[in-house]
């Protein structure tokens, strides 16, 4: 098998949060909804089609959404009732094949090259999970089918809501001539920018350009930029993908000057992070603090520890070490965060004398 015969489906749940309440609460259907915290300083997690109609974004601050739409219904996010969906929507994914790598809560990546259903063809099986969401669920999906996981994200963006969009192998060269240069992973407004003064707008732009000039203009991201650009993707879908960080963080309903209300909720984040941790059974290399001002200028600190750990307090003394290096602005603290990186599993870690504790 090359990899131009690779059979990937992008499944991407329609505004799946404000779906979910929506089909919790029936006559909320056809109006504008909101999903997000109703405290001051809350944001839109997700908005409703009818909600998007007047420029509700996600990310948004609440009272600008509100200010935007004001006949928005506006919910709290209800965290495990999504959960709880989603976790029935993979399985509906795992009917058809076991390389199903999920990237949110809403959207996963399948490969169905080889698949339980002996179905050689991954257009069906992508409309069979359309309507088995549907039917079995009563949400919409919309779906994307390609040769690459790179193609297949971007061909389910295309015909939402409820949409499914198809790449096919010979089809890809005439795809990258319309593709806007934005919609390359990795490019973002800076490096658009950058591309666009170049000339280059389109995807199949960029190969105007030797890979020795790319290289030399956007180092390593110059080979990245050239192979997406010819609609190349090795990527493989990957079922088991390891989290690089555990973290929480907290914004203030009031900004915060005293030093030490941010050490008090900075330990109540390092315990729930230590929960977290040892509920994972994962050994933490390294702590990261967060701090964004009220002007929303963001600095960041991290320190690694002399052995890999989970313990609270532990976290807790190199958090506000961490801490005590940063100067305190006198327009006040926003959001405060902590978390851990170099994360390793508890086992890798353990013993003989650990193994014989477990017996």
């Amino acid at each position: 098998m090359t990899l131009a015969t690779r059979k990937i489906i992008h499944i991407d749940m329609d505004c799946f949060y404000a779906a979910v309440e929506v089909l919790d609460h029936p006559e909320w259907k056809g109006k504008p909804l909101i999903v997000g915290g109703r405290e001051k300083r809350g944001v839109v997690s997700a908005a409703s089609y009818e909600a998007r109609a007047y420029g509700v974004k996600s990310a948004m601050p609440i009272s600008r959404a509100l200010t935007l739409c004001k006949t928005a219904i506006n919910v709290p996010v209800r965290m495990a009732r999504y959960k709880q969906v989603s976790k029935k929507i993979q399985e509906i994914f795992y009917r058809y094949t076991d390389l199903v790598q999920p990237v949110s809560l809403d959207e996963a990546f399948l490969d169905v090259t080889e698949n339980k259903k002996g179905n050689p063809y991954a257009t069906q099986i992508a409309k069979e999970i359309k309507l088995a969401i549907k039917d079995e669920l009563g949400l919409t999906a919309s779906a994307g089918v390609a040769p690459n996981r790179f193609l297949a994200k971007i061909a389910s963006a295309l015909d939402k809501p409820d949409g499914l969009t198809v790449i096919k192998p010979h089809q890809i060269e005439d795809f990258m001539t319309k593709l806007p240069i934005e919609k390359i992973w990795g490019v973002g407004k800076v490096m658009s920018k950058t591309l666009k003064d170049l000339g280059i707008h389109v995807a199949s732009d960029v190969q105007k350009y030797p890979l020795a000039f790319l290289e030399k203009k956007f180092g390593k991201m110059g080979a990245h930029l050239l192979e997406l650009s010819l609609g190349i993707d090795e990527s493989a879908v990957r079922p088991h993908r390891e989290a690089k960080s555990i973290g929480r963080e907290k914004t203030f309903l009031e900004d915060v000057y005293q030093l030490e209300e941010l050490k008090i909720e900075l330990r109540h984040l390092c315990e729930k992070v230590s929960d977290d941790l040892i509920r994972k059974s994962i050994l933490a290399g390294g702590v990261n603090l967060k701090i964004k001002y009220a002007d929303f200028k963001q600095i960041t600190r991290s320190q690694l520890l002399e052995e890999p750990c989970n313990d609270r307090a532990i976290l807790n003394f190199t958090a506000n070490a961490l801490l005590a290096k940063i100067k305190l602005e006198s327009i006040g603290v926003r959001l405060i965060g902590m978390s851990t990186y170099k994360l390793t599993s508890h086992l890798d870690k353990m013993t003989i004398f650990d193994w014989m504790d477990c017996e």
